[in-house]
């Protein structure tokens, strides 16, 4: 039985840490830690538990079922196949990949650019096809993505953050801030619902695929092995990502104390670069944007790409890359605020019934995998989480959402968590009773 070595375990644990760490990884952190302040690090045990937990639990529950569709069978082949295609389609081309393309441009480029230089629709143009362009070279060989990813682009933005984490070191930006707004009741369920907010937990549904791809293509075959390797490399990726969350929440928190608030995490970092290292700070800053939406843009390029493959055998992994790269660049350019409007709820529908279809996955030995259980959590969840994003999506649902509205947690967007709860013991109790009768029968019989 052949096992990975320890150097393609880290670069595969590398990979899998830059397909997560995106815009979103970035901006949220540092963001938490100004608003936080000194409840920072409570509101920092929340963030943990869904921008690292379930994302990790993902990858691992996905490489125990042996892909996505598989573990979205447990509950229906019909809901198998719907469920998965939204979840490709919401985080791949329609929402994901556009937005890794346009937010380093928006936030780290446009606002610097010298007025009258250039027009933005030009300069977007042209950042977006550049962008784009190395996006699909990096995907064309997916077997490649270990060593170009693990050995270049990963080590490349980890040693940019660590040196803007080492210069606040040597040049302090001074203590942690007050808390404000709910941080200072809730820090721990605030911090809780900003790391929801990374959508990672569907990421990292997609991004299973990839990671067992590129378990095979250093020659692992096993499955055990190749499970256990997934399992361990998402532990080693976690552990990554607590780290450099760590670094950007404490960045975020002492420069709440030195510039007061700012309107998002952007703007934090802004002020923390220029702080640092003055108008070079910005070019760096970019630089950073850039590499991370890059790397959580091949993701999620490769990993729709390959399943869209599945799908028909009349378009190869090559020619759904190209057209995923092509199309995500125009929609980049022209097309991004009407989609978000239209993705966004469609991404609030789902991302409650992925919590617990890893939840389910996870612990399904408890009740033996039942069919049962995985159905009853799914309904309760989904008529919760469907219902919230139809109202989002601006569709008149004034009574049920009146109802809805009394459930625990509703008004900070966790209306799911209670009912997928009673979902979940109503399955294992209406198993038992079937499992109660049907023994009965038997003694009779």
């Amino acid at each position: 039985m052949k096992n990975l070595s320890k150097k393609d375990l880290g670069l595969i644990s590398l990979m899998l840490f830059s397909l997560f760490f995106g815009a979103g990884n970035l901006i949220f952190p540092p963001f938490l830690g100004q608003s936080a302040g000194g409840a920072t690090w409570v509101a920092m045990l929340g963030f943990f538990i869904t921008a690292v937990g379930f994302p990790v639990l993902g990858v691992i529950t996905v490489a125990k079922s042996g892909g996505l569709k598989n573990l979205a069978n447990k509950v229906n082949p019909i809901f198998a196949i719907v469920f998965t295609v939204l979840i490709y389609l919401s985080i791949g081309p329609c929402l994901g990949i556009p937005r890794a393309g346009s937010l380093p441009f928006e936030m780290a480029v446009a606002p610097f650019l010298p007025e009258g230089l250039i027009s933005i629709t030009l300069a977007r143009f042209i950042y977006t096809l550049v962008f784009f362009s190395v996006a699909y070279w990096l995907c064309l060989t997916p077997s490649k993505l270990v060593d170009r990813m693990g050995k270049f682009l990963t080590p490349t933005l980890l040693t940019l953050i660590s040196i803007v984490f080492i210069a606040a070191v040597f040049k302090p930006l001074g203590g942690y801030g007050a808390a404000s707004g709910e941080y200072l009741s809730s820090p721990f369920v605030k911090g809780f619902l900003e790391g929801y907010l990374t959508m990672d937990t569907i990421a990292a549904l997609n991004f299973g695929i990839v990671i067992a791809f590129a378990i095979k293509s250093k020659g692992i075959s096993e499955e055990k092995v190749v499970i256990s390797t997934s399992i361990k490399a998402g532990v080693i990726a976690g552990g990554l990502l607590i780290v450099i969350y760590s670094m950007l929440g404490h960045l975020g928190a002492t420069s709440g104390g030195r510039f007061g608030g700012t309107e998002n995490g952007a703007q934090t970092l802004t002020n923390v670069m220029t702080y640092l290292f003055g108008k070079p700070g910005v070019i760096l800053l970019a630089l950073i944007f850039t590499v991370a939406c890059l790397t959580t843009c091949v993701g999620l390029i490769t990993s729709c790409s390959e399943y869209f493959t599945t799908l028909t055998s009349k378009i190869n992994y090559k020619t759904w890359v190209r057209i995923l790269s092509i199309s995500s660049m125009v929609l980049a350019n022209m097309g991004l605020t009407k989609i978000l409007s239209v993705s966004v709820p469609v991404l609030n529908a789902i991302y409650p019934i992925a919590i617990i279809l890893i939840v389910l996955g996870v612990t399904e030995n408890i009740f033996n995998g039942s069919k049962i259980v995985y159905c009853s959590a799914i309904l309760f969840t989904g008529v919760v989480s469907v219902v919230d994003a139809l109202s989002q999506a601006g569709i008149n649902l004034e009574f049920i959402v009146k109802v809805f509205s009394n459930l625990p947690l509703y008004s900070k967007g966790l209306g799911w968590v209670v009912p997928a709860i009673l979902g979940i013991v109503l399955g294992i109790i209406v198993k038992f009773i079937k499992e109660y009768f049907s023994n009965k029968n038997l003694i009779v019989e």
